[in-house]
């Protein structure tokens, strides 16, 4: 008895330990499930954050047309394309802009130049009736677009303060300008010495390259070219009072941007006026773009 007793104890303790075992290691293939589980549930909450930022709409163009001439087809579907275009461009940029600038860059940057874009566009579409027709009015009004789904702003949000982290308004804590940070160490003081450092926005002259201008067009004109200098001064005002926001692209993106495409358009109305009763101007959309001179 003495001797048998330690055999049916050595049994009984290696098959209470071969149960501890299995269960230990059911407990690890579970808990290994549910690592994955969890892991992949984050993934998917990523990859829904990164591929939300909307998508935006605009206006349909086409079918607000009159009829069109056939003189006038190949010019009116090639803008209708042109269209298109912007829109899949502005598409393409709002999804690789996810969580840069401030709360407004994506009117400012995207909606803000395509709406000037589909403006000029619109306005060749409706020049081009014009030659021959009767040129359809108010088209202008299906220029603006918007974004539809609101998650742009799910970056800004939704990812437990990263987007502010890359410079964002959002940051009160993290002196939230972006260009704060090339100023190593000299905080908001060195804001100050840059306010006076923002340079002037300055554009080619439009006046002195129109040719000869009709009695009948002088008024519109002249409208138009006091217009692009109403243009130029709020692009400098816009510019004194932003110093500092957004990341470096932003004058260009916020202001340069959206400014040459304003100028497109009213450089389109001077040429198109002149054209009503004299020869047409070309190429003065090369007068359009505008540069930062510090």
């Amino acid at each position: 008895m003495s001797r048998a007793l330690p055999k049916y104890n050595k049994r009984r303790v290696a098959i209470i330990g071969g149960a501890v075992a299995v269960a230990l290691t059911g407990a690890v293939v579970v808990n290994t499930a549910l690592a994955g589980e969890s892991e992949g549930g984050g993934a998917t909450n990523a990859q829904t954050l990164a591929a939300g930022p909307g998508t935006i709409t605009c206006p349909d163009v086409a079918s607000k047309l009159p009829a069109v001439p056939a003189s006038a087809k190949a010019e009116v579907d090639r803008n209708l394309a042109l269209l298109q275009t912007q829109i899949s461009e502005a598409n393409t940029r709002l999804q690789n802009t996810v969580g840069q600038g401030g709360p407004n860059f994506v009117q400012n940057a995207i909606l803000g130049p395509l709406k000037d874009k589909r403006v000029s566009t619109v306005n060749r579409i409706a020049t081009a009736i014009g030659r021959t027709a009767a040129k359809p009015a108010g088209l202008d009004a299906l220029a603006p677009c918007a974004l539809d789904g609101g998650g742009a702003a799910a970056p800004a949000t939704g990812n437990n303060g990263n987007a502010g982290n890359n410079g964002n308004a959002g940051n009160n804590g993290n002196n939230g300008n972006a260009g704060n940070q090339g100023n190593k160490g000299n905080n908001n003081a060195g804001n100050a010495g840059n306010a006076g450092a923002v340079g002037t926005i300055t554009c080619p002259d439009v006046a002195s390259q129109l040719p000869a201008v009709p009695a009948t067009a002088k008024a519109e004109v002249d409208r138009n070219l006091a217009l692009l200098q109403t243009q130029i001064n709020e692009a400098n005002t816009r510019l004194k009072n932003t110093v500092g926001q957004g990341g470096p692209n932003f004058v260009q993106n916020a202001i340069l941007g959206p400014l040459k495409g304003k100028r497109e358009s009213t450089i389109d109305r001077i040429a198109i006026s002149i054209g009503r009763k004299g020869t047409k101007p070309q190429g003065l959309n090369v007068l359009a773009a505008c540069t930062l001179n510090k």
